[in-house]
């Protein structure tokens, strides 16, 4: 059970109790088998569909074998029930390094962000395509940031983007080809090292793209997003 799944709490925090849980299950399974083998636990080990005993590949039990022994009502043994738990009270810190190349109008002040790379710490990826995934939706939501979303108000305080006809996304032609590279830095708490990267990716964008715009024009704008308006104005 989790509370959600945003802050680290999938992968980073419930894989590592469902990791837990799989061992536990495993530790369940081979004291089963140890006992049906009549061998100590410490000799027996799971290969493909079955526990072996090491040493004698002749004597062995299928996991088929074992789930048949261990059923609730009519089993020789208890049902194996793994269980975990994970209680993260802190996050593994995770760094990055983004590059934007951009193309700025200087009559218009209209930025187009035209190739982008994200280098991002992800710990170690369970599942690469998935985290491949998870930066291409961070970086196109940090592009979103840097450069459309934003609150407007009227004189009067009514807000004026209060729906998705007024508040400014980007469009998919607006999305650069993203080149994603995966950095293994392992968390010592997360499963097998990984951590979280839903969130991490969206944090460098807006600073990638106002520091490549200023690297264009020499307009050093502090505000997002970066609307034609504010780096016109900004223009030396």
């Amino acid at each position: 059970y989790s509370g959600g799944t945003g802050g680290s709490k999938t992968t980073y925090t419930m894989g590592a109790a469902v990791l837990a849980a799989a061992q536990d299950a495993r530790n369940q399974i081979l004291t089963i088998a140890s006992d049906m083998l009549e061998a100590s636990q410490n000799d027996v080990d799971i290969e493909g569909d079955k526990v072996v005993v090491r040493g004698s590949p002749g004597k062995s039990v299928t996991l088929a074998q074992i789930a048949g022994a261990s059923m609730q009502f009519a089993g020789q043994y208890e049902p194996v029930y793994g269980r975990g738990r994970s209680a993260n009270k802190v996050s593994s810190p995770q760094y990055a390094v983004h590059v934007a190349r951009v193309a700025v109008d200087p009559e218009t002040g209209m930025v187009r962000v035209l190739d982008y790379l994200a280098a991002q710490d992800v710990g170690f990826a369970i599942n690469p395509a998935e985290v491949e995934g998870q930066i291409y939706g961070g970086v196109t939501q940090g592009l979103g940031w840097a450069l459309y979303e934003g609150y407007a108000y009227d004189e009067n305080g009514q807000l004026l983007t209060s729906n998705l006809m007024d508040y400014a996304l980007p469009h998919s032609e607006d999305v650069p080809a993203i080149t994603p590279i995966l950095v293994y830095v392992p968390s010592a708490l997360g499963p097998y090292g990984a951590k979280g990267v839903g969130e991490p990716p969206v944090v460098p964008v807006g600073a990638t793209i106002a520091n490549a715009v200023y690297n264009a024009t020499g307009a050093r704008v502090t505000q997002l997003p970066i609307t034609p308006e504010r780096l016109f104005m900004a223009m030396p």
